[in-house]
């Protein structure tokens, strides 16, 4: 459901800081796969889609390696990683064969994602909590390969002091709530900016991502400590009607207007 412009604008407002750096769009070409493997064959090719969304202005690309092979394919990776120049997030499970193959294709970031075979897309943060020492071990091949490790966790400050403690060097914070729960939304992002806040406290990189669109992204961007946004299956819907650039070119604007403006508006 779309936010009330009049709320939009003050939500923006509320959590515009006082030092409006860029924050960093990574595009998620993941759904570019699934209409691919829909027929089968090589069209549309991924690695298309990751170049002209870093024409258009995409800081980062993300593509999420699932084990089942639903979207995102191994060749994918290969490809996406030689032929960008922009970094590379790399989403996976936490298990043996996916991090053997982050290390293979030393993308610029790894990012841990909770994974279920039976689920539509990725459903809330992972679980940290309890899982530290278990974590760290299983993670360390990572980090040796001087991969930059994220965690994408639920808003709150015990998963961010879990993560810091497994070595993350960023957190990504879940957003499905936030846009999916308009009567709670305003709620669940003061619960993302106080998070957002206590990783800067401890010295952890804030990203956030899922669900977003051009409705819901600006309270987001206005949080003035998450330093990047990844988003995917709006973009890539919204490309079918207007095109890649155009769709990732709009984002970025209202992305760079909410963390510079007074009401993200203007």
């Amino acid at each position: 459901m779309a936010l009330d412009q009049t709320k939009r604008a003050g939500m923006t407002k509320l959590f515009t800081g006082t030092a409006p750096h860029r924050v960093r769009l990574g595009v998620n070409i993941d759904h570019v796969a699934t209409i691919r493997n829909a027929r089968g064959g090589a069209h549309p090719k991924t690695l298309l889609a990751a170049l002209q969304a870093e024409a258009a202005g995409a800081d980062g690309i993300t593509a999420h390696l699932r084990e089942d092979r639903r979207h995102i394919r191994d060749d994918d990776m290969v490809a996406i990683k030689a032929g960008i120049t922009i970094p590379l997030n790399f989403e996976l499970a936490a298990t043996t064969e996916m991090i053997a193959m982050a290390v293979k294709i030393k993308p610029n970031a790894a990012c841990i994602v909770p994974e279920k075979r039976e689920e539509i897309t990725t459903e809330g943060g992972l679980a940290v909590i309890g899982q530290e020492a278990r974590l760290a071990d299983q993670l360390a091949p990572l980090k040796d390969a001087d991969i930059k490790l994220s965690l994408f966790i639920e808003a709150n400050q015990a998963d961010i002091d879990a993560a810091v403690a497994i070595g993350a060097d960023i957190v990504e914070l879940h957003t499905g709530r936030y846009c999916h729960d308009s009567a709670g939304r305003y709620q669940e992002l003061l619960r993302l900016r106080s998070a957002a806040q206590h990783a800067a406290s401890v010295g952890i990189e804030c990203h956030a991502g899922h669900g977003l669109d051009y409705d819901t992204v600006s309270p987001i961007a206005a949080i003035p400590n998450i330093e990047e946004l990844n988003i995917g299956h709006f973009l890539i819907g919204e490309s079918i009607f207007c095109g890649l650039p155009a769709a990732i070119e709009k984002m970025r604007q209202l992305i760079d207007t909410a963390r510079t403006s007074p009401t993200g508006n203007d």
